[in-house]
């Protein structure tokens, strides 16, 4: 788009086409004119996704330097004030990048998917529940989520993307449907951001043997998280969602998942500190 005199970007435009990238799931980033040599040109603005750029900036060699930066702040979802040298002239670019809420699927619609996909909602993720009983896979038992469907359990996954920013936490009602699901994601070479299965020691060993014996590699179910959850004393369907919402988040933002009151210890270094203050008087 270089070198063309699209029309130029207002800001109700660059919001519409923000909105329509992130709905299909799409990384979308902004790039303004916030300062530079000439005042023509400022308050110009550029859309930029991963194929494609709205609007443009006037200056053609401004614009691709912009792109360039836009596409590397596509990956990395900063918002920051970049510096830019054109000719000798110095710009001023604020680069302004949008995310998607990650997608979470998760593998059945019994009673832990329930209050597993409201919290998860509320946690930033966009959720798609799957289930092959069209009894359970129905719009007003999971109003939260932006999808339900029935499934077919002979390709799970067929009627929802599988990318990297995908979460999956499968909540089936045996672990025959886990097997499969898992098996369909290895066979396909789909390689999610997580995967977390529940499930019983006796459980998940069976899952684990059976896809072993149909020749998947080791290697390939290390990162699968099983059972999933940390460690809370869960019991009900609703503190079994917190305990399994918590590892999600612990994946997405990091963190050791230990009480901060322990990590932290302030009590103890007060009473350290005090302890050096008589000390240091007597």
């Amino acid at each position: 788009m270089s070198g063309t005199r699209a029309p130029v970007l207002s800001v109700a435009e660059a919001a519409r086409e923000i909105v329509a990238a992130l709905d299909r799931a799409e990384r979308a980033a902004v790039v303004t004119i916030v300062s530079g040599p000439s005042s023509e040109p400022l308050g110009r603005r550029l859309l930029v996704t991963l194929g494609s750029a709205i609007g443009h900036l006037g200056i053609p060699e401004l614009e691709e330097r912009a792109q360039e930066l836009a596409r590397e702040c596509l990956e990395t979802g900063e918002r920051e004030l970049h510096p830019v040298t054109v000719g000798g002239d110095v710009w001023e670019l604020y680069v302004e990048s949008h995310v998607p809420r990650p997608d979470l699927i998760i593998v059945g619609a019994g009673h832990i998917a329930q209050p597993l996909c409201r919290i998860a909602a509320m946690i930033g993720f966009r959720v798609t529940v799957l289930d092959d009983r069209q009894e359970f896979a129905r719009d007003e038992r999971f109003p939260e989520a932006a999808r339900v469907i029935v499934m077919n359990p002979d390709d799970p996954f067929r009627a929802v993307p599988v990318g990297a920013d995908t979460y999956i936490v499968l909540v089936t009602r045996a672990h025959k449907y886990d097997y499969d699901c898992l098996r369909h994601l290895l066979n396909a070479g789909l390689r999610p951001a997580y995967v977390g299965m529940i499930g019983s020691r006796r459980r998940v060993r069976a899952v684990f043997e059976a896809l072993l014996r149909d020749g998947i590699d080791p290697g390939q179910l290390e990162t699968l998280r099983a059972p999933i959850g940390l460690d809370i004393g869960a019991e009900t369907p609703q503190e079994i969602a917190v305990s399994i919402a918590g590892e999600l988040i612990q994946h997405r933002r990091g963190g050791s998942g230990a009480m901060l009151a322990e990590r932290e210890d302030l009590l103890g270094r007060v009473k350290r500190k005090q302890e050096r203050g008589h000390h240091g008087r007597s």
